[in-house]
């Protein structure tokens, strides 16, 4: 049988539990969002002057798998619509990117400075946004 939910429930009232199962989400699928092989080449995107960032991500968008650029899109589409509302929630593009880069960006396998891996998936989303 399947499970059924309301968000009118008090237990999704906070927004820290949608937030969290979102993300949970987002980090428990077998690949993430943005596929293991597109990691460097996102990464190292971002370490390119900007003119060229946006062209190189954008180049990158367009080559995920169908199914993943759609979701992409819809959230990041969520995540703008959160950051207008920065005034209230302090979603900034900057914090939306430390929240929600490890989450879209992973690479395979663990790489040598996790701290500097970090700073470059934050820095991603928030090119992406």
């Amino acid at each position: 049988p399947e499970e059924r939910f309301s968000l009118a429930e008090p237990e999704w009232s906070d927004i820290h539990v949608v937030t969290g199962a979102l993300k949970l989400f987002f980090r428990e699928l077998p690949e993430p969002l943005v596929p293991y092989e597109l990691f460097d080449p996102f990464i190292d995107a971002v370490s390119e002057y900007p003119q060229e960032q946006v062209e190189r991500v954008a180049e990158l968008v367009q080559s995920l798998p169908p199914a993943n650029y759609a979701t992409l899109r819809y959230l990041l589409a969520h995540l703008c619509r959160v950051m207008e509302r920065e005034d209230v929630n302090r979603m900034t593009r900057h914090n939306i990117g430390i929240v929600f880069g490890p989450t879209l960006l992973r690479a395979e396998r663990e790489p040598g400075s996790l701290a500097a891996g970090m700073a470059r998936q934050s820095q991603a989303v928030e090119l992406l946004l």
